[in-house]
C-alpha cells in the first residue's frame, strides 16, 4: 500500500538496500513483496509503520514515495509490502515490475499507524491495499497467546470483488486457531454466488460496536472510507477520538 504520508527530515534518512525475494500477484493489479534489507540480521519496525522507498525518474530527479509494511517484525531482516499498479504510479509500477533479485533504496521505518497500549478489544477496518498494515498488526497480535488474551478483534475487510480479498487464506487460518479473532469480508459488487457480507465496512462496524464505547480502532484506506469510519464513531456512537487510530492513503 502506498501512503501520502508526511516525510521525515534529512536527519533521519539513513538509506538501506533490499533485495525482493518474492513477488506474486494478489490479483491482476495488485503485487505482494517479499523483501530483505542487506547488511542487517534483523529489520526492527513496529507493526503498522511504512517505509520510503527512493527511485530515480526519467527526468534526473528523485522520487520517493511511503509504503506501509504488510508484515510483522521477523527474526531475520526481511519485510512485506502490498501495492497496486496503477495508471499514475511511476514508482508503484517499478516495484511490481521488479524481477526477484532486483534491489530497492529506502529509508525508515517512521510512522505512527501503530497498536496502542494498553490493548482493549478492537475492530480493525481496511479497504483495498490498506489491508497491508492491518495484516501486520494481525500476524503479531497473533503470533503469541499473551498479546490477544482477554481480547476479541474483528476485521471488517472491504473490497469490489471476491478475488481482490487479499490475504483472505490467512485471516480465515487465525479464525480457526483463535476463537477471539472474527473475520468479516464484505463486498460491494459480490456476484450471485457471494453468501457473506455486502456493501459498506461502516455498516458491519455499527453492528459490531453496537453499544460499546470501550474498544479501539484501527483504520487504514482511502480518504472517504476513513471519514466515513471516523465520524460513525465519534459523531454518531460516541467514542473518544483517541481511540480511533488511523491512516489514509490517498
Amino acid at each position: 500500500m502506498s501512503t501520502q504520508l508526511q516525510q521525515p527530515s534529512a536527519v533521519e534518512r539513513q538509506l538501506y538496500t533490499a533485495q525482493v525475494l518474492r513477488s506474486i500477484f494478489l490479483s491482476e493489479q495488485t503485487k505482494h513483496l517479499k523483501l530483505a534489507v542487506e547488511d542487517l540480521d534483523e529489520f526492527h519496525f513496529t507493526p503498522g509503520q511504512f517505509v520510503s522507498i527512493k527511485q530515480p525518474k526519467p527526468d534526473g530527479k528523485e522520487h520517493t514515495r511511503a509504503y506501509s509494511i504488510a508484515s510483522a517484525p521477523r527474526t531475520n531482516a526481511t519485510f512485506d509490502l502490498c501495492l497496486n499498479r496503477v495508471d499514475s504510479g511511476f514508482l508503484s509500477n517499478w516495484l511490481c515490475d521488479l524481477e526477484e533479485g532486483a534491489t530497492v533504496k529506502f529509508h525508515g521505518p517512521h510512522g505512527l499507524f501503530t497498536l496502542r497500549e494498553p490493548h482493549k478489544d478492537a475492530v480493525f477496518i481496511a479497504t483495498g491495499t490498506g489491508i497491508a498494515p492491518i495484516r501486520g498488526m494481525l500476524h503479531w497480535l497473533f503470533e503469541r497467546q499473551e498479546r490477544n488474551r482477554d481480547h476479541q478483534y474483528w476485521l471488517v475487510f472491504g473490497t469490489r470483488y471476491e478475488h481482490s480479498l487479499y490475504y483472505r487464506d490467512e485471516f480465515e487460518q487465525i479464525v480457526r486457531d483463535n476463537p477471539n479473532f472474527h473475520y468479516v469480508p464484505t463486498l460491494s459488487r459480490g456476484g450471485d454466488r457471494w453468501a457473506g457480507c455486502r456493501g459498506y465496512v461502516q455498516d458491519h462496524v455499527r453492528e459490531i460496536v453496537a453499544g460499546r464505547s470501550d474498544m479501539q480502532a484501527y483504520i487504514c484506506g482511502l480518504h472517504q472510507m476513513v471519514d466515513a469510519n471516523r465520524k460513525l464513531l465519534k459523531e454518531v456512537l460516541g467514542w473518544d477520538r483517541k481511540r480511533i487510530v488511523f491512516e489514509r492513503y490517498d
